[in-house]
Protein backbone atom coordinates (compact mmCIF):
# COMPACT_ATOMS: atom_id res chain seq x y z
CA UNK A 1 0.00 0.00 0.00
CA UNK A 2 2.81 2.35 0.87
CA UNK A 3 4.19 1.73 -2.72
CA UNK A 4 1.27 2.35 -4.15
CA UNK A 5 0.49 5.85 -2.39
CA UNK A 6 4.16 7.13 -3.56
CA UNK A 7 4.08 5.53 -6.96
CA UNK A 8 0.94 7.73 -7.07
CA UNK A 9 2.43 11.00 -5.29
CA UNK A 10 5.44 10.31 -7.65
CA UNK A 11 2.89 10.56 -10.94
CA UNK A 12 1.28 13.91 -9.52
CA UNK A 13 3.98 15.44 -8.98
CA UNK A 14 5.41 15.22 -12.15
CA UNK A 15 2.58 17.02 -13.69
CA UNK A 16 2.62 20.71 -14.34
CA UNK A 17 1.26 22.57 -11.38
CA UNK A 18 -1.15 24.25 -14.08
CA UNK A 19 -2.81 20.27 -15.50
CA UNK A 20 -3.26 20.10 -11.28
CA UNK A 21 -5.31 22.57 -10.37
CA UNK A 22 -7.49 21.82 -13.47
CA UNK A 23 -7.58 18.52 -12.50
CA UNK A 24 -8.34 19.57 -8.92
CA UNK A 25 -11.02 21.37 -9.54
CA UNK A 26 -12.57 18.80 -12.13
CA UNK A 27 -12.40 16.63 -8.45
CA UNK A 28 -14.16 19.36 -6.48
CA UNK A 29 -17.13 19.42 -9.45
CA UNK A 30 -17.44 15.62 -9.42
CA UNK A 31 -18.02 14.74 -5.75
CA UNK A 32 -20.06 17.64 -5.38
CA UNK A 33 -22.31 16.31 -8.35
CA UNK A 34 -22.29 13.16 -6.57
CA UNK A 35 -23.52 14.60 -2.96
CA UNK A 36 -26.37 17.07 -4.72
CA UNK A 37 -27.27 13.79 -7.20
CA UNK A 38 -28.08 12.24 -3.04
CA UNK A 39 -31.92 11.47 -2.67
CA UNK A 40 -31.22 13.25 0.64
CA UNK A 41 -30.05 16.24 -0.14
CA UNK A 42 -33.56 17.04 -2.01
CA UNK A 43 -36.44 19.00 -1.31
CA UNK A 44 -38.16 17.68 -3.87
CA UNK A 45 -38.37 14.50 -6.15
CA UNK A 46 -36.93 14.12 -9.40
CA UNK A 47 -34.02 17.12 -9.41
CA UNK A 48 -32.24 15.86 -12.79
CA UNK A 49 -29.09 14.93 -12.36
CA UNK A 50 -27.40 17.55 -15.25
CA UNK A 51 -29.38 20.25 -12.99
CA UNK A 52 -27.10 18.79 -10.50
CA UNK A 53 -23.94 19.06 -12.29
CA UNK A 54 -24.97 22.51 -13.44
CA UNK A 55 -25.07 23.56 -9.79
CA UNK A 56 -22.05 21.64 -8.57
CA UNK A 57 -19.69 23.26 -11.14
CA UNK A 58 -21.68 26.93 -11.19
CA UNK A 59 -20.82 26.55 -6.52
CA UNK A 60 -17.48 25.33 -7.52
CA UNK A 61 -16.57 28.11 -9.93
CA UNK A 62 -18.26 30.80 -8.21
CA UNK A 63 -20.26 31.45 -10.72
CA UNK A 64 -23.73 31.63 -8.97
CA UNK A 65 -26.18 30.41 -12.53
CA UNK A 66 -28.68 28.01 -11.63
CA UNK A 67 -30.87 26.51 -13.80
CA UNK A 68 -33.30 25.64 -10.89
CA UNK A 69 -33.85 27.19 -7.89
CA UNK A 70 -31.50 26.24 -4.83
CA UNK A 71 -34.15 26.83 -2.03
CA UNK A 72 -36.85 25.01 -4.08
CA UNK A 73 -34.75 21.80 -5.32
CA UNK A 74 -32.49 21.03 -2.20
CA UNK A 75 -32.77 20.80 1.35
CA UNK A 76 -30.57 22.18 4.33
CA UNK A 77 -28.15 19.38 3.56
CA UNK A 78 -27.88 20.25 0.00
CA UNK A 79 -27.78 23.83 0.43
CA UNK A 80 -24.94 22.84 2.93
CA UNK A 81 -23.09 21.27 0.40
CA UNK A 82 -23.43 24.26 -2.17
CA UNK A 83 -21.95 26.65 0.84
CA UNK A 84 -19.03 23.92 1.24
CA UNK A 85 -18.28 23.88 -2.60
CA UNK A 86 -18.85 27.74 -2.76
CA UNK A 87 -15.74 27.95 -0.05
CA UNK A 88 -13.71 25.74 -1.75
CA UNK A 89 -14.27 27.08 -5.36
CA UNK A 90 -13.18 30.56 -3.12
CA UNK A 91 -10.52 30.26 -1.51
CA UNK A 92 -8.81 28.32 -4.24
CA UNK A 93 -7.74 24.77 -5.05
CA UNK A 94 -5.64 23.13 -2.11
CA UNK A 95 -5.66 25.97 -0.16
CA UNK A 96 -7.16 24.49 2.68
CA UNK A 97 -4.74 21.33 2.89
CA UNK A 98 -2.25 23.39 2.60
CA UNK A 99 -3.04 24.80 5.63
CA UNK A 100 -3.47 22.28 7.47
CA UNK A 101 -0.37 20.82 6.24
CA UNK A 102 1.55 24.27 7.67
CA UNK A 103 -0.54 23.84 11.02
CA UNK A 104 1.10 20.22 10.98
CA UNK A 105 4.47 19.92 9.83
CA UNK A 106 5.06 24.45 9.67
CA UNK A 107 6.10 24.17 6.18
CA UNK A 108 4.83 23.17 2.41
CA UNK A 109 6.24 20.75 0.21
CA UNK A 110 7.32 21.14 -3.14
CA UNK A 111 3.80 20.31 -4.56
CA UNK A 112 1.43 22.35 -2.73
CA UNK A 113 3.58 25.91 -2.84
CA UNK A 114 3.97 25.10 -6.67
CA UNK A 115 0.14 24.70 -7.51
CA UNK A 116 -0.75 27.64 -4.75
CA UNK A 117 1.44 29.54 -6.93
CA UNK A 118 -0.25 28.56 -9.96
CA UNK A 119 -3.77 29.51 -8.36
CA UNK A 120 -3.26 32.69 -7.06
CA UNK A 121 -1.12 34.71 -9.81
CA UNK A 122 1.24 34.89 -6.99
CA UNK A 123 4.53 36.85 -8.02
CA UNK A 124 7.98 35.15 -8.09
CA UNK A 125 9.61 35.26 -4.63
CA UNK A 126 6.32 35.50 -2.56
CA UNK A 127 6.51 33.40 0.91
CA UNK A 128 3.62 31.18 -0.56
CA UNK A 129 3.09 29.79 3.04
CA UNK A 130 2.41 33.29 4.53
CA UNK A 131 0.19 33.75 2.06
CA UNK A 132 -1.90 30.85 2.73
CA UNK A 133 -2.09 31.62 6.47
CA UNK A 134 -3.68 35.24 5.49
CA UNK A 135 -5.69 33.61 3.02
CA UNK A 136 -8.01 31.14 5.66
CA UNK A 137 -7.22 33.57 8.72
CA UNK A 138 -8.40 36.94 6.33
CA UNK A 139 -11.53 34.51 4.90
CA UNK A 140 -12.88 33.28 7.98
CA UNK A 141 -12.93 36.56 9.99
CA UNK A 142 -14.18 38.72 7.22
CA UNK A 143 -17.04 36.16 6.73
CA UNK A 144 -17.48 35.65 9.86
CA UNK A 145 -18.16 39.40 10.21
CA UNK A 146 -20.18 39.42 7.42
CA UNK A 147 -22.66 36.88 8.38
CA UNK A 148 -23.43 38.75 11.99
CA UNK A 149 -24.29 41.66 10.25
CA UNK A 150 -26.16 40.20 7.45
CA UNK A 151 -28.23 37.66 10.03
CA UNK A 152 -28.74 40.75 12.49
CA UNK A 153 -30.53 42.67 8.94
CA UNK A 154 -32.29 39.91 7.89
CA UNK A 155 -33.70 39.09 12.21
CA UNK A 156 -34.70 42.26 11.57
CA UNK A 157 -36.66 42.28 8.13
CA UNK A 158 -38.42 39.22 9.10
CA UNK A 159 -36.85 36.22 7.07
CA UNK A 160 -37.06 32.86 7.89
CA UNK A 161 -33.65 31.58 9.65
CA UNK A 162 -32.08 34.63 10.08
CA UNK A 163 -28.67 32.83 10.92
CA UNK A 164 -28.19 30.44 7.83
CA UNK A 165 -29.12 32.81 5.69
CA UNK A 166 -26.51 35.01 7.07
CA UNK A 167 -23.70 32.67 7.10
CA UNK A 168 -24.79 31.32 3.44
CA UNK A 169 -25.30 34.84 2.08
CA UNK A 170 -21.44 35.91 3.83
CA UNK A 171 -19.45 32.87 2.23
CA UNK A 172 -21.51 33.69 -1.30
CA UNK A 173 -20.36 37.11 -1.39
CA UNK A 174 -17.10 37.10 -0.21
CA UNK A 175 -16.41 34.61 -2.72
CA UNK A 176 -18.01 36.09 -5.37
CA UNK A 177 -20.71 33.40 -5.90
CA UNK A 178 -23.78 34.90 -5.97
CA UNK A 179 -25.65 32.05 -4.77
CA UNK A 180 -28.93 32.30 -3.07
CA UNK A 181 -31.59 31.01 -0.93
CA UNK A 182 -34.20 33.92 -2.09
CA UNK A 183 -36.24 33.36 -4.95
CA UNK A 184 -35.62 36.26 -6.12
CA UNK A 185 -31.88 36.69 -5.03
CA UNK A 186 -31.95 40.08 -3.23
CA UNK A 187 -34.55 42.02 -5.08
CA UNK A 188 -36.20 42.18 -1.99
CA UNK A 189 -33.86 44.34 -0.48
CA UNK A 190 -32.83 46.76 -3.28
CA UNK A 191 -33.82 50.04 -0.30
CA UNK A 192 -32.48 48.05 2.32
CA UNK A 193 -28.87 49.77 2.92
CA UNK A 194 -27.60 47.90 5.49
CA UNK A 195 -28.26 44.43 3.19
CA UNK A 196 -26.20 46.26 -0.04
CA UNK A 197 -23.69 47.62 1.94
CA UNK A 198 -22.44 44.51 3.35
CA UNK A 199 -22.94 42.42 0.38
CA UNK A 200 -20.76 45.11 -1.65
CA UNK A 201 -18.28 45.18 1.03
CA UNK A 202 -17.97 41.21 1.21
CA UNK A 203 -17.85 41.24 -2.32
CA UNK A 204 -15.12 43.97 -2.87
CA UNK A 205 -12.92 42.40 -0.21
CA UNK A 206 -13.36 38.66 -2.15
CA UNK A 207 -12.87 40.54 -5.94
CA UNK A 208 -9.78 42.58 -4.92
CA UNK A 209 -7.38 39.63 -3.79
CA UNK A 210 -5.33 38.38 -1.58
CA UNK A 211 -2.67 40.25 -2.18
CA UNK A 212 -4.14 43.72 -1.75
CA UNK A 213 -5.35 42.39 1.58
CA UNK A 214 -1.54 41.23 2.23
CA UNK A 215 0.09 44.40 1.10
CA UNK A 216 -2.69 46.42 3.20
CA UNK A 217 -2.31 44.39 6.15
CA UNK A 218 1.89 44.64 6.51
CA UNK A 219 1.15 48.19 5.71
CA UNK A 220 -1.64 48.96 8.73
CA UNK A 221 0.16 46.86 11.20
CA UNK A 222 3.70 45.77 10.36
CA UNK A 223 4.48 49.87 9.24
CA UNK A 224 6.09 48.33 6.08
CA UNK A 225 6.63 51.84 4.17
CA UNK A 226 5.76 50.83 0.60
CA UNK A 227 2.54 48.99 -0.77
CA UNK A 228 3.10 47.22 -3.92
CA UNK A 229 2.65 48.07 -7.62
CA UNK A 230 -0.16 45.28 -8.59
CA UNK A 231 -1.84 46.28 -5.02
CA UNK A 232 -2.06 50.30 -6.27
CA UNK A 233 -3.20 49.22 -9.46
CA UNK A 234 -5.96 47.26 -8.25
CA UNK A 235 -7.50 50.04 -5.93
CA UNK A 236 -6.69 52.38 -8.73
CA UNK A 237 -8.61 50.20 -11.39
CA UNK A 238 -11.66 49.01 -9.03
CA UNK A 239 -12.25 52.49 -7.54
CA UNK A 240 -12.03 54.32 -11.25
CA UNK A 241 -14.24 51.72 -13.05
CA UNK A 242 -16.75 51.53 -10.29
CA UNK A 243 -17.72 55.55 -10.15
CA UNK A 244 -17.57 55.62 -13.65
CA UNK A 245 -20.32 52.64 -13.83
CA UNK A 246 -22.06 54.05 -11.09
CA UNK A 247 -22.65 57.25 -12.76
CA UNK A 248 -23.09 55.90 -16.13
CA UNK A 249 -25.91 53.91 -15.05
CA UNK A 250 -27.61 56.32 -12.97
CA UNK A 251 -27.77 58.92 -15.59
CA UNK A 252 -28.29 57.09 -18.28
CA UNK A 253 -30.47 53.71 -17.21
CA UNK A 254 -34.60 54.29 -18.20
CA UNK A 255 -35.73 51.80 -15.77
CA UNK A 256 -33.91 53.00 -12.93
CA UNK A 257 -34.47 56.42 -13.66
CA UNK A 258 -38.24 55.49 -11.98
CA UNK A 259 -36.83 54.67 -8.69
CA UNK A 260 -36.30 57.61 -6.15
CA UNK A 261 -33.26 59.42 -6.09
CA UNK A 262 -31.44 57.79 -2.68
CA UNK A 263 -32.58 54.63 -4.31
CA UNK A 264 -31.90 54.69 -7.68
CA UNK A 265 -28.12 55.42 -7.10
CA UNK A 266 -28.07 52.69 -4.65
CA UNK A 267 -29.71 50.21 -7.21
CA UNK A 268 -26.70 51.76 -9.64
CA UNK A 269 -23.96 50.94 -7.42
CA UNK A 270 -25.21 47.74 -6.33
CA UNK A 271 -25.71 46.55 -10.29
CA UNK A 272 -22.15 47.88 -11.17
CA UNK A 273 -20.50 46.39 -7.96
CA UNK A 274 -22.48 43.07 -9.03
CA UNK A 275 -20.73 42.70 -12.39
CA UNK A 276 -17.12 43.82 -11.60
CA UNK A 277 -16.63 41.82 -8.42
CA UNK A 278 -18.63 39.18 -10.88
CA UNK A 279 -20.37 38.26 -7.23
CA UNK A 280 -23.75 37.94 -9.31
CA UNK A 281 -26.13 39.43 -7.17
CA UNK A 282 -28.90 41.66 -8.40
CA UNK A 283 -31.33 43.57 -6.76
CA UNK A 284 -33.47 44.94 -10.23
CA UNK A 285 -33.96 42.47 -12.29
CA UNK A 286 -31.50 42.46 -15.25
CA UNK A 287 -33.56 42.01 -18.39
CA UNK A 288 -35.61 44.96 -17.39
CA UNK A 289 -32.73 47.16 -17.86
CA UNK A 290 -32.12 49.04 -20.33
CA UNK A 291 -29.72 48.16 -23.55
CA UNK A 292 -27.10 50.41 -23.18
CA UNK A 293 -26.93 49.25 -19.58
CA UNK A 294 -26.92 45.56 -20.34
CA UNK A 295 -23.80 46.65 -22.73
CA UNK A 296 -22.01 48.36 -19.60
CA UNK A 297 -22.52 45.66 -17.29
CA UNK A 298 -21.36 43.01 -20.14
CA UNK A 299 -17.98 45.23 -20.30
CA UNK A 300 -17.85 45.21 -16.74
CA UNK A 301 -18.35 41.20 -16.06
CA UNK A 302 -15.50 41.17 -19.03
CA UNK A 303 -13.29 43.09 -17.31
CA UNK A 304 -13.84 41.72 -13.78
CA UNK A 305 -12.15 41.25 -10.52
CA UNK A 306 -8.66 41.29 -9.57
CA UNK A 307 -5.81 38.39 -9.24
CA UNK A 308 -5.55 36.48 -6.56
CA UNK A 309 -9.19 37.04 -5.30
CA UNK A 310 -12.13 35.25 -5.91
CA UNK A 311 -13.96 37.01 -8.98
CA UNK A 312 -13.14 36.18 -12.45
CA UNK A 313 -12.99 37.83 -15.56
CA UNK A 314 -9.64 39.18 -17.17
CA UNK A 315 -8.81 40.84 -13.76
CA UNK A 316 -8.24 44.13 -12.92
CA UNK A 317 -4.23 44.38 -13.44
CA UNK A 318 -4.47 42.58 -16.77
CA UNK A 319 -6.65 45.72 -18.06
CA UNK A 320 -4.59 47.83 -16.79
CA UNK A 321 -1.22 46.52 -18.30
CA UNK A 322 -3.52 46.28 -21.70
CA UNK A 323 -4.73 49.68 -21.51
CA UNK A 324 -0.88 50.79 -20.90
CA UNK A 325 0.41 48.62 -24.13
CA UNK A 326 -2.30 50.27 -26.34
CA UNK A 327 -1.30 53.72 -25.39
CA UNK A 328 2.56 53.34 -25.32
CA UNK A 329 1.71 51.89 -29.03
CA UNK A 330 -0.22 54.53 -29.85
CA UNK A 331 2.59 57.40 -28.34
CA UNK A 332 5.60 55.70 -29.91
CA UNK A 333 6.73 54.33 -26.76
CA UNK A 334 8.96 51.24 -26.30
CA UNK A 335 8.49 50.68 -22.54
CA UNK A 336 5.29 50.18 -20.63
CA UNK A 337 4.89 52.32 -17.73
CA UNK A 338 2.58 52.39 -15.11
CA UNK A 339 2.03 54.00 -12.22
CA UNK A 340 5.68 55.51 -12.67
CA UNK A 341 7.15 51.96 -13.11
CA UNK A 342 8.11 50.39 -15.80
CA UNK A 343 6.23 46.74 -16.72
CA UNK A 344 8.26 43.45 -17.03
CA UNK A 345 7.96 42.67 -20.74
CA UNK A 346 7.23 39.33 -20.30
CA UNK A 347 4.40 40.35 -18.41
CA UNK A 348 2.78 41.96 -21.32
CA UNK A 349 3.29 39.38 -23.50
CA UNK A 350 1.20 37.61 -20.54
CA UNK A 351 -1.43 40.38 -20.42
CA UNK A 352 -1.90 40.44 -24.09
CA UNK A 353 -2.25 36.63 -24.31
CA UNK A 354 -4.63 36.71 -21.43
CA UNK A 355 -7.07 39.19 -23.18
CA UNK A 356 -6.47 36.93 -26.45
CA UNK A 357 -7.63 33.84 -24.98
CA UNK A 358 -10.50 35.26 -23.19
CA UNK A 359 -12.09 37.07 -25.64
CA UNK A 360 -11.37 33.54 -28.14
CA UNK A 361 -13.24 31.61 -25.52
CA UNK A 362 -15.95 34.13 -24.93
CA UNK A 363 -16.52 34.12 -28.56
CA UNK A 364 -16.38 30.11 -29.46
CA UNK A 365 -19.46 30.00 -26.44
CA UNK A 366 -21.45 32.35 -28.01
CA UNK A 367 -20.92 30.79 -31.05
CA UNK A 368 -21.91 27.20 -29.67
CA UNK A 369 -24.73 28.84 -27.74
CA UNK A 370 -26.36 30.03 -31.10
CA UNK A 371 -25.67 26.64 -32.17
CA UNK A 372 -27.56 24.75 -29.66
CA UNK A 373 -30.29 27.06 -28.17
CA UNK A 374 -33.29 28.96 -29.74
CA UNK A 375 -32.62 32.53 -27.54
CA UNK A 376 -31.94 35.19 -29.16
CA UNK A 377 -28.27 36.96 -29.46
CA UNK A 378 -28.08 39.13 -26.81
CA UNK A 379 -29.36 37.00 -23.92
CA UNK A 380 -27.38 34.46 -24.88
CA UNK A 381 -23.82 36.33 -25.20
CA UNK A 382 -24.68 38.52 -21.63
CA UNK A 383 -25.12 34.63 -20.58
CA UNK A 384 -21.76 33.36 -21.92
CA UNK A 385 -20.32 36.33 -20.74
CA UNK A 386 -21.55 35.98 -17.28
CA UNK A 387 -20.84 32.43 -17.43
CA UNK A 388 -16.89 32.77 -18.72
CA UNK A 389 -16.56 35.90 -16.41
CA UNK A 390 -17.99 33.37 -12.97
CA UNK A 391 -20.51 36.40 -12.47
CA UNK A 392 -23.84 34.73 -12.43
CA UNK A 393 -26.47 37.37 -13.79
CA UNK A 394 -28.72 36.75 -16.41
CA UNK A 395 -31.48 37.52 -18.49
CA UNK A 396 -33.60 35.40 -17.26
CA UNK A 397 -32.41 32.66 -20.18
CA UNK A 398 -30.75 30.40 -17.79
CA UNK A 399 -33.59 28.05 -16.68
CA UNK A 400 -34.87 27.60 -20.19
CA UNK A 401 -31.16 26.60 -21.37
CA UNK A 402 -31.54 23.36 -23.98
CA UNK A 403 -29.51 20.55 -23.24
CA UNK A 404 -26.58 21.15 -25.07
CA UNK A 405 -27.01 24.99 -24.11
CA UNK A 406 -26.66 23.94 -20.25
CA UNK A 407 -23.53 21.49 -21.15
CA UNK A 408 -21.86 24.84 -23.13
CA UNK A 409 -22.51 27.16 -20.14
CA UNK A 410 -20.91 24.17 -17.83
CA UNK A 411 -17.80 24.43 -19.70
CA UNK A 412 -17.95 27.88 -20.01
CA UNK A 413 -18.23 28.24 -16.03
CA UNK A 414 -14.99 25.37 -15.75
CA UNK A 415 -12.81 27.34 -17.57
CA UNK A 416 -13.93 30.68 -16.28
CA UNK A 417 -12.64 29.79 -12.83
CA UNK A 418 -9.29 28.03 -14.24
CA UNK A 419 -9.09 31.51 -15.93
CA UNK A 420 -8.94 31.36 -19.64
CA UNK A 421 -4.90 31.55 -19.82
CA UNK A 422 -4.60 28.65 -17.10
CA UNK A 423 -6.89 26.67 -19.37
CA UNK A 424 -4.77 27.38 -22.17
CA UNK A 425 -1.72 26.41 -20.60
CA UNK A 426 -2.50 23.08 -19.52
CA UNK A 427 -3.85 22.54 -23.27
CA UNK A 428 -0.33 23.09 -24.82
CA UNK A 429 2.29 21.81 -23.70
CA UNK A 430 5.51 24.32 -23.69
CA UNK A 431 7.84 24.53 -26.23
CA UNK A 432 11.51 23.37 -25.01
CA UNK A 433 14.38 25.61 -24.82
CA UNK A 434 16.19 23.67 -28.06
CA UNK A 435 12.93 24.37 -30.03
CA UNK A 436 13.39 28.17 -29.12
CA UNK A 437 16.41 28.38 -29.62
CA UNK A 438 16.01 27.70 -33.25
CA UNK A 439 13.32 30.69 -33.71
CA UNK A 440 14.74 33.35 -35.80
CA UNK A 441 13.46 36.66 -35.59
CA UNK A 442 10.85 38.17 -38.16
CA UNK A 443 9.37 41.38 -38.89
CA UNK A 444 5.64 41.78 -39.83
CA UNK A 445 3.28 44.36 -40.88
CA UNK A 446 0.77 44.41 -37.99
Amino acid sequence: MRRLLSVFRALILSRRPVTLVVWGYALYILVGFGLLCLPWAHARPGVPALDSLFVATSAVSTTGLSTIGVADSYNFFGELVIAALIQLGGIGYMTLGSFVMLALRQRLDTLHSSVAQQTFALPQGADVAQFIRGVVIFTVVIEAIGAAVLTSAFAADGVPAPLWNGIFHSISAFCTAGFSLFGDGLEGFRDNVTVNLAIAALSYLGAIGFIVMSDWWRWLILRRRRVSLTSRLILRVTVVLAVLGTLALFLTDPTLDRLPVGERLLASFFQVMTAMTTVGFDTVPINTLGRASIMLLIVAMIMGASPSGTGGGIKSTTVAVFYGAVRAALTGRTELTLLGRAINPRRVTMAVAAVGMYIGFLVLGIFALLLVDRHDLLPLMFEAASAIGTVGLSLGVTADLSEGGKWVVIVLMFVGRLGPMTAGLAMFPPISRARQGRSRRADIAV
